[in-house]
């Protein structure tokens, strides 16, 4: 299914869907985490994919410096498209990554670029998907991750719920993540809190047949509007 042709799906699927976008080059506590989160989900009625971008081809962003002329989606050919198909046909996303060189783990960094400019400016068809925000780190800088994956999701007009304490995990070697009690607490409230709000949402749906907060303008960046 093509990008464009994914836009206008409204359908609602008999079981919720979250899509999570692990970040890490490992195999490691931000895996756990979200088979951790696995379990949340089922235990609530939900469906969880998770997508390792380890495993995808990504091509970092270029010198071909069109990004803000050119009114379609990017040329270039590797997986991220099929990763925004994903993120459109989801009623929610957890972005998941650990802190690496007191920042955002590269694979991630290099996601949400070639996503963002590439393909999610031109529609927002992100917007009103219910997000969450994982940030794995030894002991320095998760709070940094978590606010800048958290201002990408308002970015794409995104909802992120409010849950309390901001699910920020501590943990060096592979199993410290799961024995981080507060973490994994925080954690468990952000996903019951996105699925809370998942299931409200679909539920005005069902019952309108419309969406809630429709935004007023497809792209915001002038002289770009189709």
């Amino acid at each position: 299914m093509g990008f464009h042709n994914l836009l206008g799906g409204n359908g609602v699927s008999a079981r919720p869907m979250i899509l999570a976008i692990n970040g890490s080059e490992r195999d490691g506590n931000t895996a756990d985490l979200l088979r951790y989160v696995e379990g949340i989900a089922e235990h609530r009625g939900v469906d969880l994919e998770v997508v390792s971008l380890r495993d995808l081809r990504i091509v970092n962003c270029g010198a071909c410096g069109d990004c803000n002329f050119r009114p379609l989606p990017c040329m270039v050919a590797d997986d991220v498209p099929d990763v925004v198909a994903r993120m459109i046909a989801a009623d929610g996303i957890i972005f998941a990554a650990p802190v690496h060189g007191f920042g955002t783990a590269s694979l991630m960094q290099a996601f949400i670029e070639r996503a963002g400019v590439g393909y999610l400016r031109f529609d927002r068809p992100l917007t009103n998907k219910v997000a969450g925000v994982i940030a794995v780190g030894r002991r320095y800088s998760q709070g940094e991750v978590w606010a800048q994956l958290t201002v990408n999701a308002l970015l794409n007009r995104m909802i992120v719920v409010g849950s309390g304490f901001p699910a920020v995990v501590q943990a060096l070697h592979k199993g410290d993540a799961l024995r981080d009690e507060e973490g994994v607490a925080n954690v468990s409230r952000m996903v019951d809190r996105m699925i809370d709000m998942i299931e409200l949402l679909r539920e005005h749906r069902e019952l309108t047949g419309v969406d809630v907060l429709a935004p007023k303008m497809r792209n915001e960046r002038v002289g770009l509007q189709g």
